[in-house]
């Protein structure tokens, strides 16, 4: 099995689509056609977790944050970044990072966080903005049914819990070939006017060429009349940030002692208490201080997340309790959750190994310690 066709498995659990703009998602170092040896999830690709990959024979590593964020001019080997590089290029070892798209997922980072905090009734916090687009095409009667069919299977029409969503009106429009046409319908240089079906579609905006691909090998028009338009809407399945609720609510000392304990944390630091029990309770794993206003939009009676400022903790304006549990802490599941997805996905893909290659690594790369 090639480098590549485990990347496509990843990108089904974590579509680079879904990544905030300001990230770099993928493959960051290796050649995807090299014949995989084995995966090495981890949470950072530092250099002794490249270390790790050489000793355990893995030629792909599998990072939560990419090793590689902002620009390189020169690798070197100066810093803990180009020393991680340059050893798995030494190495041929591929590294691929998943981070933001994994985060925005609805079953990503933040559900992996409400799962171990045992909250229930879950919905994502901060839904992503201009990531919907309509589709709105005219077609005849009889070419309606495929068109519509099309479109769908390319991945259009799905709303919420709803898929092959879609709106049909009839109508009637009016063309005119010159010279150089051939219409299906009517005669070249003849005003023609036909009924039509006007089909609107909505869809995730890295789906276009898909879907307009569909569009095009269905419709029995020469010229295909169509209009794509960016939406206001969010999207309310995909965003960073959870919120859910305790199945009991619960004292504010003995909720963040459950947090402390679930997360395995080594300290907490949060906003005063409020005297008031906790149910509904917000997380986002890793930086979250821009989710405090999100959070207490929402009601939550808490919010938890990591990164937070000094100043961070006025901002919950006495309405929530406001706790940092660490950022490492925050996403501590995450990778344990990629291990077992692509251990599901992936049987054993080196027959002629004893056991699955999909491991996890056992190196720490949390930098923060505590006393």
């Amino acid at each position: 099995m090639r480098i590549k066709e485990i990347l496509t498995i990843v990108e089904e659990m974590a579509p680079l689509a879904y990544a905030e703009d300001f990230d770099n998602v993928g493959l960051l170092v290796g050649d995807a056609t090299t014949e995989a040896t084995g995966v090495l999830v981890c949470h950072d690709a530092l250099e002794n977790v490249i270390e790790e990959a050489i000793i355990k024979k893995c030629n792909l590593v599998i990072c939560f944050h990419p090793i590689l964020f902002s620009g390189l001019k020169k690798i070197t080997g100066k810093n803990y970044v180009e020393r991680a590089i340059i050893k798995a290029i030494k190495n041929d070892i591929a590294i691929y990072a998943v981070h933001t798209a994994l985060d925005n997922h609805q079953k990503g980072v933040n559900k992996i966080f409400c799962v171990a905090l045992g909250l229930i009734n879950t919905k994502i916090l901060v839904p992503k903005q201009n990531f919907i687009q309509k589709l709105v095409t005219y077609t005849v009667p009889e070419n309606a049914e495929k068109v519509r069919h099309a479109v769908l299977q390319a991945g259009a029409g799905t709303i919420g819990n709803y898929n092959n969503c879609s709106y049909n009106s009839e109508g009637f429009s009016t063309y005119q070939g010159n010279e150089n046409s051939n219409p299906s319908v009517g005669n070249k240089g003849e005003l023609t006017t036909t009924n039509e079906i006007k089909i609107e579609v909505v869809f995730e905006k890295h789906l276009q060429n898909n879907i307009l691909k569909a569009l095009f090998n269905s419709h029995v028009y020469e010229e295909v009349a169509y209009e794509i338009y960016d939406l206001q809407n969010l999207h309310q399945n995909i965003g960073l940030g959870m919120i859910g609720e305790l199945e009991t609510e619960m004292p504010e000392s003995d909720f963040l002692q459950m947090v402390k304990e679930k997360m395995i944390c080594g300290g907490i630091r949060h906003s005063r208490f409020l005297g008031k029990p906790i149910k509904k309770v917000a997380v986002l794993g890793g930086s979250g201080s821009y989710a405090i206003k999100n959070a207490i939009q929402a009601g939550a009676d808490a919010y938890l997340t990591a990164d937070l400022k000094y100043h961070n903790f006025y901002e919950a304006e006495n309405q929530l309790l406001l706790a940092d549990i660490g950022h490492f802490e925050s996403e501590r599941f995450t990778k344990n959750y990629i291990v077992d997805y692509l251990t599901k996905k992936i049987a054993n893909f080196a027959p002629s190994l004893p056991t699955s290659r999909i491991i996890l690594s056992e190196e720490n790369t949390n930098p923060v310690k505590y006393l």
